[in-house]
């Protein structure tokens, strides 16, 4: 089709959408060169992000839907069969059928090895295109979840709009690609996704996630991070809704300083997302960013490390991180795993990772400033060690204690300069929300004993018999 042709289709169709539904065997007439309705059709499925329209079962098109992406996220129970299939596909035209076994089996399996030895050193990885199929197969499932669990409750806090510009930086092998996909087609929107991937992860990115349809525009720019130009990003399409970095922040050389030039990008109500392995050197690192561009600005923790008392910063260690329920063995990684004795060496299930989300506006998950004459603010635990407080704390750990111990939980409320440790002691009715509430849950803690604990250097805050916990939102 000439270019003539599908200027003249898209500006009839951005005349008429606020008129009445977009038909292709009205649309056709209008255009110099009549092209069939079919085609009419298909330039409105291709153009219909940028045109803001959906097509309805009718064959008709209108404007799509405004407001806040609605989808609701109650658990990621399994990889979806279909990715993993597209994933086979990938590797059978690599390797063949029989992909697990014999030499190509070996070789991802030893792959996957060094990939997880090399992190552990704290090693960049090089991805060739044996790398980015081992990664694909031992990572892709756990970051699909990780994603899908963060956006999820973005989306539940009205924070993404259901026409969704998305900046994907490091997309690697496409987990928040597809957990994307699948939450902007749950919710019917409109997802407008560019993806910055230098190494041969893009080629498995462009191999899972399906750029064929009518609701969703896919881009891989095939930069690194530090050369995209963002500025032409922002000038073709405008600023993005959304812009995450998924796992990619620790392998920077210097993330502060490209999460800063990215936070020009975001608009004046989107939001940025960061997400790390929970680990304690990524997890406590991703904190170290987050302080840089939140504390001395420009932007504000929206959560879940929410600074809930004005002009302080928190300086503690805070190596936070949530944790879900496993996903169940994706098929594709049993089978990689089978032919090397089914020890679950190359079996990756666990779903648990450090975030942090922040915005421009100031907004915050927690919207609340405590009162100094009602609560005491961590920074001045060196004043009531050995006294009974109140605090407003952020429950900011799932139970840390070893087997038959205190439960132990992570507490912050930004502007501690130590960790502090909540210590059940004597669990009531008077203080089940402690263990009952969720990871980033804002707690009011009254009458709880303060005490030095020296062997970890932290405080510990002794929740007893005496001791209240609520949940206060």
């Amino acid at each position: 089709m000439n270019p003539e042709t599908r200027q003249q289709i898209r500006e009839n169709a951005q005349y008429l959408r606020s008129v009445r539904p977009l038909d292709p065997e009205e649309i056709y007439e209008y255009v110099e060169s009549q092209p069939h309705p079919a085609v009419v059709r298909q330039v409105l499925r291709e153009e219909a992000v940028s045109l803001a329209i959906v097509e309805r079962e009718d064959g008709t098109f209108v404007p799509a839907p405004a407001g806040p992406l609605s989808v609701s996220v109650r658990g990621v129970e399994r990889f979806p069969a279909e990715y993993q299939q597209r994933i086979e596909t990938l590797l059978a035209e690599a390797y063949g059928d029989d992909w697990a076994t014999g030499d190509s089996g070996d070789r991802l399996r030893e792959r996957v090895r060094e990939i997880k030895e090399r992190y552990l050193r704290r090693e960049g990885v090089e991805y060739d295109s044996l790398s980015a199929h081992g990664y694909a197969l031992y990572h892709l499932p756990d970051y699909y979840a990780v994603t899908t669990y963060v956006l999820g409750q973005l989306a539940a806090d009205g924070l993404l709009p259901s026409q969704l510009r998305v900046l994907d930086v490091g997309a690697g092998v496409g987990g928040p690609a597809l957990a994307l996909a699948d939450l902007a087609a749950e919710a019917d929107a409109l997802l407008d996704y560019h993806a910055v991937e230098p190494s041969a992860a893009a080629d498995v990115l462009d191999s899972v996630l399906d750029a064929a349809d009518g609701r969703r525009d896919v881009t891989v720019h095939r930069e690194t991070a530090e050369a995209f130009d963002l500025d032409r990003a922002v000038e073709d399409g405008g600023p993005f809704d959304l812009v995450l970095f998924g796992n990619v922040l620790n392998e920077l050389d210097d993330p502060v300083a490209v999460l800063r030039r990215y936070l020009d990008a975001v608009a004046e109500d989107g939001t940025v997302v960061a997400l790390e392995p929970a680990d304690r050197n990524t997890a406590t690192g991703l904190r170290e960013i987050e302080r840089a561009v939140a504390d001395d600005g420009p932007a504000t923790v929206y959560a879940p490390t929410v600074r809930l008392w004005p002009h302080q910063r928190p300086t503690s260690e805070s190596w936070s991180f949530d944790r879900k329920p496993d996903l169940d063995v994706p098929g594709i990684q049993k089978r990689l795993d089978d032919p090397a004795g089914g020890t679950g060496e190359f079996v990756n299930v666990d779903v648990q990772y450090a975030y942090t989300v922040l915005r421009l506006d100031g907004r915050r998950a927690l919207d609340i400033t405590p009162d100094r004459s009602s609560h005491a603010p961590m920074a001045d635990a060196d004043s009531y060690v050995t006294d009974r407080v109140n605090l407003l704390a952020i429950k900011l750990s799932h139970d840390l204690s070893a087997d038959g111990s205190n439960s132990l939980y992570l507490l912050g409320d930004g502007s501690q300069r130590t960790d502090h440790f909540a210590v059940l002691t004597e669990p009531s009715l008077l203080n089940d929300d402690l263990g009952a509430a969720d990871y980033g849950d804002l707690l009011s803690i009254r009458n709880a004993l303060v005490l030095w604990n020296d062997d970890e250097a932290a405080y510990n805050v002794v929740v007893d018999g005496e001791t209240t916990v609520d949940r206060a939102r």
